[in-house]
């Protein structure tokens, strides 16, 4: 296995004193009151409230502008101290937001992450014993009898549905920037993209989901044609997402079970770019072998497979690869029983068990770490 710099550091030699690692124990011991007590300081306003105010604030002010009881007020404050969320200072008796609170407070992947565990992950979670026993997401129970979260994605209660989407949607929406240049080039500086040896006229978008990508794409290139195949209710909740906006009349939906191995990519075109955006990650290794078979009978010579991914073993920063392979315990429990976020060894034994190579991988894609594996059919 090959890490970056900040994981070999971390993961390969013990970085923690004995005493760091007996509070780093009951931290995780302790993990669901942790998290429920900092989501509610958020909520109540009471991280906000310290944030504006940087002599501090004492408990009977935090009472009379958040209206919560004295008593509930203990339970939070005294809690995030523990936690490391917030100070005090014992002869004013204000408190005030420490760096970590901070974090907490304005760092747009922790609320998101936040949201999503909490109303997509938190109640289903008791059942990952059972998730993991038996290869299958006994934590969506909770919301449904679906055998994947994307069966049944459009009859989820709203607030969940905003959470899942908003997850979703964070990680990959600051990835597209840099991806349009790679797959189209710049348009004031005239580079070509660095993907094709030929303009981007037609795109395969596998997994499109509500259409966020493609309609990026015929907004970025006034040409381009792009087919987005999916599930039909996601392609109902694209076409709804879509309808009336410039380019939409360049974006076709083809409705496809993507894991009965009977149904074939739509081959009515020449494709320039296959584009698979935090999609695989969906799907099990020998699910993900089997697609990109599939894929494979649709590709030309000259057509390359972007598969962008957020690839644990390739972060610059630690905490991404904490928030990564909690990541895959959410797959495991509520998606589908049998996915997880894929590390770089993993994804190349997928490519080439489907009779591609992977020609190159581009790093630091966007803000949250992606990387682009761009691949062509044949073997070495």
């Amino acid at each position: 296995m090959h890490l970056f710099p900040a994981l070999e550091k971390l993961y390969t030699k013990e970085p923690r004193k004995a005493a760091d690692a007996q509070r780093l124990a009951e931290f995780i011991a302790w993990g669901p009151m942790v998290f429920q007590v900092s989501r509610l300081m958020i909520k109540f306003g009471i991280l906000d409230l310290l944030r504006e105010n940087d002599q501090g604030l004492t408990r009977a002010e935090l009472a009379e502008q958040t209206h919560l009881s004295d008593y509930a007020l203990k339970i939070l404050l005294e809690g995030s101290l523990s936690i490391g969320t917030i100070l005090v200072n014992t002869k004013t008796d204000r408190y005030t937001l420490s760096k970590t609170g901070w974090f907490l407070l304005t760092d747009p992947a922790t609320r998101a992450n936040i949201d999503f565990n909490h109303d997509v992950n938190y109640e289903g979670l008791f059942h990952l014993e059972e998730a993991l026993k038996e290869g299958r997401p006994a934590g969506l129970e909770h919301f449904g009898s679906w055998p994947t979260v994307y069966e049944g994605l459009s009859q989820l209660p709203e607030h969940v549905q905003r959470s899942w989407f908003g997850f979703d949607h964070f990680y990959s929406d600051s990835a597209f920037p840099d991806a349009l240049r790679l797959i189209y080039g710049d348009a004031e500086t005239k580079q070509p993209g660095r993907v094709c040896s030929q303009p981007v006229c037609s795109l395969l978008d596998v997994g499109g989901n509500t259409g966020k990508w493609a309609m990026k794409c015929v907004t970025y290139d006034p040409e381009v044609q792009v087919t987005i195949v999916d599930l039909p209710q996601q392609l109902e909740m694209m076409r709804h997402q879509t309808q009336g906006k410039p380019g939409a009349d360049r974006v076709r939906g083809v409705g496809m079970n993507l894991l009965d191995e009977n149904q074939a990519f739509p081959a009515d075109r020449h494709y320039d770019v296959v584009w698979m955006s935090q999609f695989l990650d969906c799907f099990s290794m020998e699910q993900i072998v089997s697609i990109l078979r599939r894929v494979s009978r649709v590709m030309a010579p000259d057509t390359r497979l972007c598969i962008m991914e957020t690839l644990w073993d390739r972060q610059k920063y630690e905490p991404a690869t904490l928030c990564l392979t909690m990541t895959s315990v959410y797959f495991a429990d509520i998606a589908n029983g049998n996915s997880k976020m894929y590390n770089t060894e993993d994804m190349t034994a997928c490519v080439e068990a489907a009779g591609m190579q992977v020609e190159a991988i581009h790093d630091e894609v966007g803000l949250q770490g992606h990387s682009i594996m761009v691949c062509k059919i044949g073997q070495k």
